[in-house]
């Protein structure tokens, strides 16, 4: 397994593992609110019972975007190295490594530090389409690609 391929299933891993844990937020809140519902009544159970659902609903709109995340990195081809940056590419840049794919947390791979960024990000923008030895500046500092993985 490449290098590149490692990185892609710890991202995959780490959006499914949220996935996983807003499913099992969202199946206890329903859970709970079957139970309450069985043995209270009055102004107080109905408060619980509403704060539940907002509970539930903010669960849900986390879940559906973490869904959108994980449909985006189903796309991805992991195994695909091209000359020029697209989506899916890891990059080298100023000795840091860039993963063109979704805006998530840094990881640490095989010893080696990984930032995730998205194309629409300033750094992922000015990456899209170009190659190794293209230089750039962003908020003054200065950027080389190294390599294009």
């Amino acid at each position: 397994m490449t290098f590149k391929q490692k990185i892609y299933q710890h991202y995959n891993q780490l959006v499914q593992d949220r996935i996983d844990a807003f499913r099992d937020m969202i199946a206890a809140l329903t859970e709970d609110s079957k139970n309450d519902a069985k043995g209270s009544a009055g102004d107080k159970h109905e408060t619980a019972l509403s704060m539940m659902h907002i509970e539930q609903e903010k669960f849900n709109a986390k879940l559906k975007e973490v869904l959108i995340q994980k449909a985006v990195l189903d796309k991805l081809d992991s195994s695909v190295v091209a000359e020029t940056i697209i989506l899916g590419s890891l990059v080298k840049a100023n000795g840091i490594y860039l993963y063109l794919s979704l805006a998530l947390p840094k990881i640490n791979v095989d010893g080696i530090n990984v930032i995730a960024l998205s194309p629409q990000s300033p750094l992922g923008n000015k990456l899209m389409g170009n190659k190794v030895g293209f230089t750039f500046e962003i908020n003054t500092t200065k950027y080389i690609i190294e390599k294009v993985l």
